[in-house]
């Protein structure tokens, strides 16, 4: 058997080189917005526009350059429980800032 048989036999969603490409203009043209949105005040929705944009870059990032998108049910699972992972983390994260002031310690 040659290499290419097997490649191809373990790889069936080849995607040519221009897909790749698009994608990473998407990621340069939402890097250039988030660095945009640094510089925009908006207020209390300036956190929630700039998460946004990383998670649409992170989902980006990992449908395509990870092959999530053309692999089995399991890794989609396991990729979907990262994701609530990390949702997790930021959530008990903020809940910890934002509730910092509520303890009214003297000093801090």
């Amino acid at each position: 058997m040659n290499n290419q048989s097997d490649h191809t036999a373990l790889h069936d969603h080849l995607l040519p080189l221009s897909a790749y490409f698009k994608v990473y203009a998407w990621l340069m043209a939402f890097l250039l917005l988030t660095v945009g949105a640094a510089y925009v005040d908006l207020g209390r929705l300036n956190f929630p526009v700039t998460m946004l944009i990383a998670v649409i870059k992170g989902v980006m990032i990992m449908l395509i350059f990870m092959h999530v998108k053309y692999s089995h049910k399991l890794v989609w699972i396991f990729a979907g429980a990262s994701f609530l992972w990390l949702l997790l983390l930021i959530v008990f994260s903020l809940n910890d800032y934002f509730t910092r002031d509520l303890l009214h310690i003297p000093g801090k």
